[in-house]
């Protein structure tokens, strides 16, 4: 399936699945229902400790899965926001799996709400966190 960046920056970016290749299209009409699933990767040093989904469509299940080295101990934890909500816990906290390398952890919703902003957040505890402090204004 190609897809199309529609944003493109340092802290945000989006891309639209354009539902054809170079065989043809193959839309998604209304009843009709597909998985589609992807997968990424991106350095520590081109984002910080947090992934984003927002849902903009009818989706009947969101399920993400974060990879991580073992080595790094790390802890991953979660928050749900709305168009008509603070963000506030997860409702269902992500599932740790420990078989070996790397360390996995796994969150899925059934049916998520339309419009609303699911964040994964995570620190690693056998690593000291990054100095943030920017100093003074002079």
């Amino acid at each position: 399936m190609r897809w199309q960046t529609k944003h493109d920056r340092d802290a945000f970016k989006e891309v639209w699945l354009l539902f054809d290749n170079e065989h043809g299209r193959f839309p998604l009409y209304p009843g009709e229902s597909v998985w589609i699933e992807y997968a990424y990767t991106v350095g520590d040093d081109k984002w910080g400790n947090w992934f984003q989904r927002a849902v903009r469509l009818p989706t009947e299940q969101l399920e993400v899965q974060l990879a991580f080295p073992a080595a790094l101990d790390p802890v991953v934890w979660g928050t749900e926001t709305s168009m008509t909500a603070e963000a506030s816990p997860l409702r269902t906290p992500p599932v740790r799996s420990d078989d070996g390398e790397p360390r996995q952890f796994t969150w899925i919703t059934a049916t998520p709400a339309l419009h609303a902003r699911y964040r994964l957040e995570w620190r690693f505890r056998a690593r000291p966190e990054r100095d943030t402090d920017q100093g003074e204004f002079r």
